[in-house]
């Protein structure tokens, strides 16, 4: 069981159990989230093309700003289209 902290202002931590991992990435479509800070573009560009070279597909996405959750569109979109997702920070 792992405990999970959200920033937004959790009064007590959600636990929840971890989903289980794929073994590789290969023909996985991978999430990018940039949250919209400074330079988490870079970091992307980057990632995306290591996920490339190991034969995922890579579908981008961008917070509108880094000071709010995702918009419940986004993590939708997001949920449907893919099947894992890394988020992004950077300053």
């Amino acid at each position: 069981m792992s405990v999970l902290l959200d920033p937004t202002g959790e009064l007590q931590p959600a636990q929840r159990e971890r989903l289980p991992r794929p073994g590789s990435l290969s023909d996985k479509t991978v999430g990018l989230l940039d949250i919209s800070k400074p330079r988490g573009d870079l970091f992307l560009d980057h990632l995306a093309g290591k996920l490339d070279e190991m034969g995922a597909t890579v579908q981008r996405y961008r917070k509108p700003t880094f000071t709010r959750v995702a918009p419940v569109d986004l993590r939708h979109q997001i949920v449907s289209e893919c099947d894992v997702v890394i988020e992004a920070l950077a300053d």
